[in-house]
């Protein structure tokens, strides 16, 4: 069934035509992704399916009563709204049906046996509506939809009106999905969400089951929810089957082919031309009008010919490349002990950590788990309660922060990059231009840059300073699909060390070497990328799964055991299991370790010196892994 269908869909805003020719379906059941470069009109694309704006041109089909979820922009509530009074306000006919019902319930405990009946009727069929429209299921949908968006209780209680942006955006698209609408538009719905969170709603997404149509620059999500991607490109659609991995390899094949196709036309119209030149040559010399009729019937089958469009092989990209600095000493930071509170509020305990040089780090945890306060104590923004954090020599850091502010956003952006780097017009007109600011772009006061703009500049002055220690949180925030991975380019070939706050899973699988994940106010560390770490995950969960299955299986097994017998062999027992516990985790951390090595004697094979150094680590690491193992072995028998 066809939920929506556009056809010719084209938008202008003034006399700039935004979008033309957008033509797709949208059938029941598909989750579909829409992408696109930051301001190629889809979020407008959402607006003329919502209803909230009109096209200018084309056909817009929507299913009858079908019910449409968007959230368009923030509302205002009564100052007394908590949260779950915004939530609840999905449920407003399950709500009015359930105070209509107790006002009869009140009126059959008073009426006569006369009117009891007709009572009766009216609350049977409110009892039907309500249950119909899931009125019993009120209670269990609200609790799913807290737990996976990380509403508390406390944050239920809380004034809507307090809320920062990201909350407020976080309880709407709760309240979004709590209303339960056949169509669900999504607009980047994961940009406030955590790790955990935007798992959750990939799940939610999955099992949905109306249609999906989400706008998104998380490939990792895309690849999870998406059964088709609909590009939005030189103000026209494609769609594509499948999830965005496949969309890339579909792409790629459908340029090549168009090239081909594209070429091969070019050199028949070419020859055609070649032709029609001769036609009229002869035809002037001979004087033979047929050569001029046959040139002009040429013409027009060129004319009549179905055009192959030219590919567009290379947009204009960011270009990004760091300009060298210094090389780092060593250790590049060293946190021994470290301790922070925010009054009686405890965010990091007794954590440690050392950051070797051209190590790509990434911190992983829960919102306001304190990944930002750890990056503002290396920073030396907050002052720590205990503790020791020594910046290594010849260190010279380069800090993207997650909400960008500048130090005058009245100036324009090329007085900014003049401010930093003091170079004539020509030049910093160069250099903003390969972070796509051109013409009169320039001219634009910050203050009036949009997100990704202002990513764009923090980004163009960091790449001319000469920083040999990135400190990024959420760089990849506001950038879209082409600027993300023109930055993954740029951070993978960085002569550096890099230490980031990241939600987006893809950018981490690409550039993480190691992951710290910062939780109950310690670190726990990972030695691999994304994946590794959810399956490290997965496996840790499992084990204490398998624990916790077999206590019950010990504990039967020791109940035949009496007296002082039993006492001290459930203490063996427990010191048994104890010590067998241990040794797992000290063999876990080996194998990684020694995996680590093996991933840096491959990088190294042709660097002798530096490889014996490795060797040499290696085995003294497979010697104690040896050890354990012996010990493992005999206390498992």
């Amino acid at each position: 069934m066809i939920d929506i269908s556009l056809n010719g869909i084209s938008k202008y805003y003034g006399a700039n035509k935004v979008l033309e020719e957008i033509t797709f379906e949208v059938h029941t059941g598909d989750r579909i992704g829409l992408i696109g470069k930051n301001g190629t009109g889809k979020t407008t694309i959402l607006k003329i399916i919502a209803g909230i704006e009109n096209s200018d041109g084309g056909v817009l089909s929507i299913r009858k009563n079908a019910t449409v979820g968007y959230l368009a922009q923030m509302p205002d509530y009564p100052k007394e709204y908590k949260v779950i009074d915004v939530l609840n306000i999905a449920f407003e006919k399950q709500n009015q049906i359930k105070f209509e019902m107790r006002q009869l319930e009140e009126k059959m405990a008073d009426c006569s046996e006369h009117k009891l009946e007709k009572v009766m009727k009216v609350y049977g069929e409110l009892q039907l509506t309500y249950e119909h429209i899931g009125g019993y299921e009120t209670e269990e949908k609200l609790n799913r939809i807290c737990v996976g968006l990380k509403l508390t209780n406390t944050m239920l209680e809380r004034s809507f009106s307090d809320l920062s942006g990201g909350e407020k955006t976080t309880v709407m698209l709760g309240m979004m999905l709590l209303q339960n609408p056949d169509i669900l538009l999504l607009d980047e719905p994961s940009n406030h969400l955590d790790l955990e969170s935007i798992e959750w709603l990939e799940e939610f997404i999955k099992e949905y089951k109306g249609s999906v149509l989400v706008i998104s620059h998380d490939r990792y999500f895309l690849d999870n929810i998406a059964t088709k991607i609909v590009e939005i490109e030189a103000k026209k659609s494609r769609t594509y089957a499948g999830n965005y991995s496949l969309y890339v390899q579909q792409k790629e094949e459908m340029l090549n082919l168009q090239l081909e196709a594209y070429k091969t036309q070019q050199k028949k119209i070419k020859e055609m031309e070649e032709a029609i030149k001769r036609f009229r040559q002869w035809g002037a010399i001979a004087g033979e009008q047929p050569m001029f009729k046959k040139a002009a019937n040429m013409e027009k089958r060129i004319k009549r010919m179905d055009k192959v469009e030219k590919p567009i092989l290379d947009q204009p990209k960011i270009k990004v490349n760091f300009t060298r600095g210094d090389r780092s000493a060593n250790e590049v930071i060293s946190i021994k002990g470290l301790y922070k509170s925010f009054g009686d509020n405890g965010i990091i305990e007794n954590l440690d950590l050392s950051v070797r040089y051209k190590e790509k780090l990434c911190i992983l945890g829960k919102n306001g788990c304190g990944k930002s306060t750890l990056i503002k104590l290396l920073l030396n923004k907050y002052t720590q309660d205990s503790g020791e954090i020594t910046i290594g020599s010849r260190v010279r850091i380069g800090y993207l922060e997650q909400e960008i502010l500048f130090e005058d956003e009245e100036k324009t952006v090329l007085e900014t990059i003049n401010d930093y780097f003091m170079v004539p017009e020509g030049e910093g007109r160069r250099i903003l231009a390969g972070f796509l600011f051109y013409g009169d772009d320039v001219y634009k006061k910050v203050k009036n840059l949009s997100g990704g703009e202002k990513s764009r500049l923090r980004l163009c002055i960091m790449m001319q300073e000469k920083n040999n220690l990135l400190i990024l949180d959420e760089p990849t925030n506001h950038l879209d699909i082409d600027s993300r991975e023109m930055l993954e380019k740029a951070l993978e070939n960085f002569d550096g060390t890099i230490i980031f706050i990241s939600h987006d899973r893809y950018f981490i699988n690409k550039l993480a070497e190691r992951i710290v994940e910062l939780d109950n106010k310690r670190l726990t560390e990972y030695l691999g990328d994304y994946n590794y770490y959810k399956e490290k995950k997965v496996e840790i969960k499992a084990t204490l799964e398998a624990h916790k299955n077999e206590a019950p299986k010990i504990k039967s097994v020791e109940k035949k055991l009496k007296g002082n017998n039993k006492i001290n062999s459930e203490a063996e027992e427990v010191k048994r299991r104890k010590e067998i516990s241990n040794l797992e985790e000290e063999m876990e951390e080996l194998e990684n370790y020694i995996s680590q090595i093996n991933i840096q004697m491959e990088k190294v094979a042709y660097d002798h010196e530096k490889l014996n150094e490795l060797y040499i680590e290696k085995e003294g690491l497979s010697k104690k892994y040896d050890n354990l193992l012996a010990k493992w072995v005999e206390l498992s028998s």
